[in-house]
């Protein structure tokens, strides 16, 4: 474009996402002007796009450099640098302008920025965007969230750089306001669910049967062409083939400690918010704060001496199978999530197309989106995809050698709480008894709080005096 030509969309934020963005755009001929407030990065991007970005010194000149009304795109971090920009983007606008943030904003802030701005008339997406630097390159999911007016208008260029599958683009109107930041927040939960239980099968194989990289890289990639068969199981074959200069295989050398953004601590946060049970979700969050805690972590390795039992080598099929069931697992536990929020949100989420846009670009994208895609196909109402028939009797096939990886785990002394959370839920699930009972006795014996009777589900709670047989202290 030349300075005279008025640019198709703006991109605020010149990192690696935004960066990557803007020239996916460009490869899309779209015409995009960028800002960024380290002008040596907006000069690096315009570099590095042969000139075809359109570099600004300032969000004055940005907005001026856009067709009307103006389509502005947010890559700067979540929290409280998007609140800043916005007001210094504010007064720039005018009603009918479109802000869209891309970044992993908490969907409470979008439901307040949107609500803001269209005070003002002015249109805010929020759009979950996933796939890391090459999704954002070369095509990743996009899930947005905000009015239907806004999201037609933009659509076009959404799809253009989206990635594709063989369901169309990976690109929907998720719903109203926050429902598309509040998508992408339990998609990442989902992915840290995802990557604890592929780091458990890993950690089995290899401290049980002794497997070495290479062998294990052969699994993976055998694991790749079928059931399991996603980016993050491909990623880590190719993980585990990389050898390390000074010798061995690189990933030995990698640090145990895993960090985070937060989008897995929020989802589980959201989740005891709305009355949802995601320990799959919850115990991989937590694994990865056990991982900081790595020198406690080798003093207890001294002092706290595991169980010294010998059973043998775990079957590699044993493993296959309890990691399909509970990745599948914590998928239900992720929609079920969608589910509560858009019934408390009025977002009417279409759960079919989260699984339909999540096949492609994302980093949970995988061959169970097809059969979740079917489920909700066959009844759109599902309430848990554990329910649906086929995926459930894919689930009790795999229920056997599940619990003999979960019981030889336990037995040995090997780590797997992301397996376990996962078998304990569809344990609690299938279920028709919990022995909550006891723990409502407890309440109202010790609290007064009442407990309905089972002879009488849906009638007035009551108070029972029970007896104390303890010793005060």
């Amino acid at each position: 474009m030349t300075r005279h030509d008025k640019a198709r969309v703006g991109m605020i934020g010149m990192g690696v996402m935004g960066r990557n963005l803007a020239l996916n755009m460009a490869d899309h001929s779209l015409s995009v002007a960028v800002w960024n407030l380290e002008p040596e990065m907006t000069a690096a991007a315009i570099d590095e796009s042969g000139g075809r970005l359109d570099g600004t010194s300032s969000l004055q000149e940005l907005t001026d450099r856009l067709e009307r009304p103006r389509t502005v795109l947010l890559m700067v971090t979540a929290g409280e640098p998007v609140d800043v920009v916005l007001e210094q983007l504010g007064p720039l606008l005018q009603p009918g302008d479109i802000v869209i943030d891309g970044g992993n904003s908490w969907f409470e802030d979008t439901r307040r920025r949107e609500a803001r701005l269209s005070r003002d008339g002015v249109h805010f997406l929020g759009v979950g965007i996933s796939g890391g630097e090459e999704g954002a390159r070369r095509g990743p999911a996009l899930m947005s969230g905000g009015s239907p007016e806004a999201y037609t208008r933009v659509a076009p260029l959404l799809q253009a750089i989206a990635a594709g599958t063989d369901s169309g683009p990976c690109v929907t109107h998720v719903g109203p306001d926050g429902a598309g930041h509040f998508v992408k927040m339990v998609h990442n939960g989902i992915e840290y669910a995802d990557m604890q239980l592929i780091a458990e099968a890993y950690h089995l194989l290899r401290e049980i049967n002794g497997l070495r990289p290479p062998d294990l890289a052969r699994i993976f990639e055998q694991w790749n062409r079928g059931e399991l068969g996603s980016f993050l199981i491909g990623l880590t074959a190719g993980i585990l083939t990389v050898e390390d200069a000074a010798g061995g295989w690189l990933v030995d050398h990698v640090l145990d400690r895993a960090g985070q953004k937060g989008t897995g601590r929020w989802t589980v946060q959201a989740a005891l918010d709305l009355g949802v049970p995601v320990p799959s979700i919850a115990a991989a969050v937590d694994a990865r704060v056990l991982s900081r805690m790595r020198q406690q972590r080798v003093r207890a390795s001294e002092l706290l001496r595991g169980p010294q039992v010998d059973e043998g080598a775990l079957s590699v099929e044993a493993v296959h199978e309890a990691l399909l069931a509970a990745k599948i697992v914590a998928h239900a536990q992720g929609m079920a999530l969608i589910a509560a929020a858009s019934d408390r949100f009025d977002w009417s989420i279409d759960p079919r197309e989260i699984a339909r846009i999540w096949k492609g670009g994302c980093i949970i994208r995988a061959r169970l989106l097809d059969t979740m895609m079917q489920a909700y196909g066959r009844s759109p109402g599902l309430e848990n995809l554990l329910l649906d028939e086929e995926i459930g009797e894919r689930v009790k096939r795999a229920q056997g050698p599940w619990r003999q990886v979960v019981v030889s785990a336990l037995l040995r002394g090997v780590p797997v709480p992301a397996m376990a959370a996962s078998l304990a839920y569809l344990d609690s699930l299938r279920s028709a008894s919990l022995p909550q009972n006891l723990i409502q006795a407890q309440r109202d014996a010790f609290g007064a709080h009442t407990y309905q009777r089972t002879d009488d589900p849906d009638g007035r709670p009551v108070h029972s005096e029970w007896p104390r047989r303890h010793e005060e202290p």
